[in-house]
């Protein structure tokens, strides 16, 4: 063996390399002003995101409902990100790293605060709200879960046979109305209940005042109209869209001051089209949740098309119920009076 090797290695044969070697070596490819130049594609992409996230209000309805369609599922577009943060160290890409701090500033801005438990003690009125599922089977067993969670107020909805529920819910809620394919149980007194026009032809809204002992509380139920993603049509919701209008027209009138909306809206707090509902009403799981409180499909939940919305009192505490038979999660919460 040479002796200039044997300077060079410090040993008298082949040695290991270097300990930090690679590391060095991966530091020094971030170095030369090529990482400035690289990835201007993903870079883009990245920027892209950010933007889309940023200014969703600004995508427009009038074709395909693009804007609603964007807005149900706002939060998983955060899923771009790390994806795009791989692709940036593959390229090694200081541009793109750059870059994707707008989606990530902006996508923590818009949900960083659901990741964290909101939810607190105390409250003293308990609400389920579930869609039950006109197909369901086994109805029995679904107003039994919902009865367990020890609710004061259990709003259902898509109702075929409201009579098996009924008789299901008989011995833990005295007081219930049904109106239509929309009911609601109360363990406290109800009076003026009437079904609420939303414009639809059939009745998928109510309206009633439960006596509580703190005092009375409007409460609504609705299911508005179901919405579809069609490949020729995009996101159909125009009647769900005159439905919410409705709605949020009967609630504007109500003389009582305390008001819970239970249903499924079939739309997210982030779906522009709900506004004349959500501008006036404050969410329970946004509030006082723990995490993003996805209610649909139960199999895998995507999106929170459930809610339970309040004025006049303060969310406590939100969350979600154990699946049922149904393709709806049930969605609680507990709220102050």
């Amino acid at each position: 063996m040479s002796q200039a090797y044997m300077e060079e290695t410090g040993h008298d044969g082949p040695g290991p390399e270097r300990t930090g070697s690679r590391f060095e070596h991966f530091v020094s490819q971030w170095r030369d002003r090529d990482v400035w130049r690289r990835g201007l594609v993903v870079a883009a992409f990245a920027a892209l995101l950010g933007l889309l996230m940023l200014f969703h209000s600004g995508l427009p309805n009038r074709v395909g409902n693009l804007g609603s369609l964007t807005e149900t599922f706002l939060p998983w577009l955060g899923l771009g990100i790390p994806v795009l943060l791989v692709l940036a160290v593959l390229r090694r890409s200081a541009t793109a790293l750059v870059a994707l701090l707008l989606p990530i500033v902006v996508w923590a801005n818009l949900f960083g605060g659901l990741l964290s438990d909101k939810s607190g003690k105390g409250g003293n009125l308990t609400v389920v709200s579930h869609n039950v599922n006109a197909e369901n089977l086994d109805a029995v067993g679904t107003a039994r879960a919902v009865a367990a969670s020890g609710a004061d107020i259990v709003a259902l909805e898509e109702l075929s046979d409201a009579s098996r529920y009924e008789r299901a819910l008989a011995g833990t809620y005295k007081y219930h109305s049904v109106q239509g394919t929309v009911g609601v149980w109360s363990k406290y007194p109800l009076a003026d209940a009437r079904p609420v026009d939303i414009h639809m032809g059939w009745t998928r809204a109510l309206r009633a005042t439960v006596n509580t002992p703190q005092g009375p509380v409007a409460v609504y139920v609705a299911h508005l109209p179901s919405v579809r993603v069609k490949f020729n049509a995009g996101f159909t919701a125009g009647q769900r869209d005159n439905s919410a209008e409705a709605l949020g027209q009967a609630i504007a009138r109500e003389p009582v001051r305390k008001v819970v909306l239970l249903g499924d809206l079939n739309g997210t707090m982030n779906d522009r089209s709900l506004a004349p509902i959500t501008s006036q009403l404050r969410s329970a799981q946004g509030a006082a949740g723990d995490g993003f409180g996805f209610s649909w499909p139960a199999s895998f939940p995507m999106a929170r098309i459930d809610q339970i919305m309040v004025r006049g009192m303060d969310p406590v505490s939100a969350w979600t119920l154990p699946e049922t038979n149904s393709d709806h999660l049930p969605v609680a919460a507990r709220v102050k009076i």
